[in-house]
């Protein structure tokens, strides 16, 4: 099979390539590398199977060839990229996602949309079930994020419907490991860099808003086999395990020996004061849950981390709850 991966020079697409390159899969990447980087596919580089195109999926796409899937991973995915990019992620939401759409459309293939639990905002319901319709502030400096996703959700169900395009849709929660960038504005990145730099950990407002990690093997595992089920709603892919922001900072620490101190700092317009993912749905459909404890996936991450410091790679993460 053939498979178009865009975003593939993310953080996530990266792994996602790996993936699929793994299950025999022949696949092209895209990205414009505004948030992705060339270093999380270098590897790849002599991989025959695996070719790469620099462009922006906001322009139209014309792939030659046939193709038997699509997983649209484009996007600004965090915090700090969203606020800087607020444009590019509104676009990429919409007129990215209405490409990739009608690419699927031409090619006969299946497309997988990478949307997110952002969808849902700042939740009145906890945790969060894939039939609750959010709580999303559509003009708050967040909204560019949150209403791209759920746009791209409405336009992908429209050429399901209207069209019979074979859709998916991955609700993807609060992802980590190796290949975040070190100042992506992540809370779990945010917290390992300082900790290693022996810089304050920053914790917005009083540290009592919550979120649940998911090791990215186990997310990438979840996407697999979402796109090879037969499901066409959205579905939760997300660790419920969940943790509050001080929790975490205090596991961080511990994981890292570090002495730093924290440090208490205002909480960001709209930041939501709880995350955790209902995974029934995946359970039941895609006999799928998250196996990777927190602890062992930070220890992975910490490593990735430790290394790239040890290449003068580490940057303070700028601000952010994640």
């Amino acid at each position: 099979m053939r498979v178009l991966v865009t975003g593939a020079a993310g953080f996530l697409g990266s792994h996602l390539t790996d993936r699929l390159l793994q299950e025999g899969f022949s696949v092209l990447g895209m990205d414009n590398l505004i948030t992705g980087s060339l270093e999380n596919i270098a590897h790849l580089e002599n991989e025959p199977h695996f070719d790469f195109i620099e462009h922006d999926v906001s322009k139209y796409i014309d792939v030659p060839g046939g193709l038997d899937g699509i997983f649209h991973f484009a996007s600004p995915a965090s915090p700090i990229d969203y606020l800087e990019l607020p444009i590019q992620t509104l676009k990429v939401g919409a007129l990215g996602t209405h490409n990739a759409l009608g690419l699927a459309k031409a090619k006969d293939a299946r497309l997988l949309l990478a949307s997110t639990s952002e969808v849902y905002g700042d939740p009145l319901v906890h945790p969060q079930p894939e039939s609750y319709w959010g709580n999303v502030n559509p003009i708050g400096p967040r909204g560019v994020y949150d209403e791209a996703k759920r746009f791209a959700e409405a336009i992908t169900m429209a050429y399901h419907r209207c069209h019979g395009v074979d859709t998916r849709i991955a609700r993807i929660f609060n992802t980590y490991g190796s290949r975040m960038r070190p100042n992506d504005g992540r809370v779990v990145s945010n917290f390992i860099v300082q900790a290693l730099s022996g810089e304050p950990i920053t914790v917005y407002g009083d540290g009592s808003q919550s979120r649940s990690f998911c090791y990215v093997s186990d997310l990438i595992e979840g996407i697999w086999r979402l796109f090879n089920a037969d499901i066409h709603n959205p579905v939760n892919v997300g660790n419920p395990d969940e943790y509050t922001i001080r929790q975490l900072a205090d596991v961080v620490l511990a994981a890292t020996s570090s002495g730093s101190k924290l440090e208490a700092m205002p909480l960001p317009i709209d930041d939501p004061m709880v995350r955790k993912p209902d995974i029934s749905l995946a359970a039941s459909v895609l006999d799928w849950k998250p196996e990777v404890v927190l602890e062992v996936g930070l220890g992975h991450t910490i490593a990735y981390f430790q290394e790239l410091q040890a290449r003068g790679a580490l940057k303070t993460s700028p601000e952010s709850t994640g």
